[in-house]
């Protein structure tokens, strides 16, 4: 991100998403093994050919396998990739803008001008209140509401966009020998129909 700076850019927080959205790949990393180790015993004491006479020893090395293949199964398509997208989703906040970024291999970014935002809001659910995460919406006047989902530490992250905001520099700040003349107070040299024309 940081070589994505414009000049006078900083970086303030960068973070990923709350990983409680990893639970359930947790849960299947653990319980698949233990669900594999404990099938492959009651395979290899009998327990199948109990139930089903056909199955017999010869069978048993090739249901073991299968155990092993359905846990391995688990692991490589659903835990993993689960576990890539939480690593490779970032959010950053810089002096100027909100950026997510989301992939490894194909990437998409997803960006909002701290100037352009003109509403924040913060939407938590009750497990979201729990973990202390939540999902900040950024409305903005021309690319609609943008919502950046399960921003861990919902309410400091908040804090740190408004406060980018209200350093934001004004326009006239922003374009240095510029002068800033309020609605109707040209002077009357440069209107039309001033001075000059008269």
């Amino acid at each position: 991100m940081r070589k994505s700076l414009v000049p006078g850019e900083q970086v303030i927080v960068t973070t990923r998403p709350q990983p409680r959205k990893l639970a359930g790949a947790a849960a299947a990393f653990v319980l698949a093994p233990a669900l594999a180790a404990f099938t492959s015993a009651w395979i290899i004491r009998g327990g199948a050919a109990r139930v089903a006479p056909a199955l017999d020893r010869q069978w048993t090395s090739w249901l073991v396998a299968g155990c092993v293949l359905a846990a391995a199964a688990v692991w490589l398509g659903y835990c993993l990739p689960r576990l890539l997208r939480w690593q490779g989703t970032r959010y950053t906040l810089t002096s100027q803008r909100m950026v997510a970024r989301h992939g490894m291999l194909n990437r998409r970014d997803q960006q909002v001008n701290l100037v352009s935002v003109r509403n924040l809001t913060v939407h938590e659910s009750l497990l979201q209140r729990l973990v202390r995460s939540g999902n900040i919406s950024l409305e903005t006047g021309y690319q609609g509401v943008v919502t950046f989902p399960d921003v861990p530490e919902v309410a400091r992250f908040r804090d740190f966009i408004l406060d980018a905001i209200g350093e934001l520099p004004d326009d006239n700040e922003a374009r240095p020998g510029a002068t800033y003349y309020p609605a109707g107070a040209f002077p009357e040299d440069m209107r039309e129909g001033g001075r000059d024309d008269q």
